[in-house]
């Protein structure tokens, strides 16, 4: 009984070991992205919209390949009664009582207007649109990947430092408990520190509550179970190089993918054109075919062959077919306005994710030079306030300052990382980031 007990002690102790080792999660942000990229369900919508215009463009490359089409009947007859009236009245045959028909026919297509060709054009140019259109939603899943991989470090940062100074905070309220009984500061004096503590657990509960819907946030689009507690690596945030940051749009209108799509649905706009002319002209193909019959008794068929050439021309398509032009060359038309407005917004975004990146940069160092102006002020308050020459307001302030001081600092560097790969990421190049750097 005792051994059992013992045993089911420890498979309860393992068990609980288990679910504490499952619960919190170690990951780099390149094994975020990655993983993101692997399972999100927006990355396989994308991949599936390629994988469709794959068997449309295959399915288009079919009607250049020759049509071949085989036929048979078989069929028991009545008693039938044939007469030949040109052969005399006493001509007769004798009564069939089955039939049998097979025909194969064969058709190639040779000239349609240079329509097979523009259509096999159209699709690829659509493919590839597509495919573009995939890496991007690739590279919004990334950024949306680091994003939350970001925020969660900037909300555990934050905990981290506010925990370490409710430390110093409660055991301020323990000295001055013994001073407020010794009577050497006056009661108002300890409840300002309490206050303080009071206030720095509100800001804990509030950065516990961002940790845990930011870790939900991530769980769900990685496909982890929320129960899952990501714990982000710090060293993503201080060891990446972001010497090769870009600094024109130049980067971006050659790499950006879905300015390539755009582009590459106009070279298929282009091709659907030349698909609506087709109308203009005949279409031509080579035919070929072979017949056997066997009607019992009557008549054998066999090796009929038969081949040629087929013509056709809808001639009140000719008069109908200008709108058809018409209509694929307005949607050309529209592909490259929409081309140019692309283009447009592209400088933009680059310009503006430039400058926020330079100003991140520049915040850091002031919130660096910060931190060491409010950890001296802190210091000689607190010198005078141990010496009797400054209140406990003061004391207070500068304690305040300094904890926001070390939070912006902490955050600051996570900024820079943030909008770099914001910035790599309206240039075209964040997926490229990871893939080369294979973190």
């Amino acid at each position: 009984m005792k051994i059992s007990q013992l045993m089911l002690f420890g498979v309860f102790f393992i068990g609980i070991s288990s679910a504490e080792a499952q619960e919190k999660t170690s990951l780099t942000l390149g094994e975020a992205v990655q993983m993101a990229w692997e399972k999100s369900n927006e990355v396989t919508l994308a991949n599936t919209k390629v994988n469709t215009k794959l068997y449309e463009l295959k399915t288009v490359k079919n009607n250049q390949y020759p049509d071949l089409k085989i036929s048979g009947q078989y069929q028991r007859l009545t008693k039938a009664s044939i007469d030949m009236p040109n052969q005399g009245e006493s001509a007769s045959l004798a009564s069939p009582d089955r039939a049998m028909l097979g025909m194969a026919n064969l058709s190639l297509p040779i000239f349609a207007g240079f329509k097979i060709q523009s259509s096999i054009d159209a699709y690829d140019n659509l493919y590839e649109a597509e495919s573009a259109n995939a890496a991007k939603t690739k590279e919004d899943v990334a950024l949306k990947t680091i994003t939350y991989y970001t925020a969660l470090y900037k909300a555990q940062k934050t905990l981290d430092v506010l925990n370490e100074n409710q430390k110093s905070a409660k055991q301020r309220v323990t000295d001055f408990t013994e001073l407020e009984k010794n009577g050497i500061i006056p009661r108002n004096d300890l409840l300002k520190a309490q206050l303080l503590v009071s206030k720095t657990q509100l800001s804990i509960d509030e950065a516990n509550n961002n940790i845990n819907n930011i870790n939900y946030y991530l769980t769900t689009l990685l496909k982890l179970d929320p129960s899952v507690k990501i714990q982000v690596n710090e060293e993503d945030f201080f060891n990446l190089k972001t010497s090769n940051a870009p600094t024109s749009d130049a980067i971006a209108l050659e790499n950006r993918k879905d300015l390539e799509a755009v582009r590459l649905q106009g070279k298929a706009s282009e091709a659907n054109i030349k698909i609506a002319k087709a109308g203009y002209y005949p279409a031509i193909s080579l035919l070929g075919g072979y017949t056997a019959l066997d009607l019992k008794d009557i008549i054998t068929v066999k090796y009929a062959m038969n081949f040629g050439i087929g013509l056709s021309y809808d001639l009140s398509g000719i008069l109908k077919n200008n709108v058809h032009v018409k209509e694929a060359e307005s949607r050309a038309l529209e592909i490259k306005n929409t081309e140019a407005i692309m283009t447009d917004k592209i400088k933009v975004e680059v310009q503006k994710s430039i400058e926020d990146y330079d100003l991140a940069i520049n915040q850091s160092v002031v919130y660096d030079e910060a931190l060491q102006q409010a950890a001296e002020n802190y210091r000689l308050v607190k010198d005078k306030f141990d010496n009797g020459l400054s209140d406990t307001n003061d004391l207070v302030e500068a304690d305040v300052e300094h904890l926001n001081a070390k939070i912006q600092t902490a955050l600051s560097k996570a900024t820079i990382i943030q909008k770099y790969y914001e910035l790599l990421s309206v240039s075209g190049q964040l997926s490229q980031s990871f893939n080369l750097s294979k973190i």
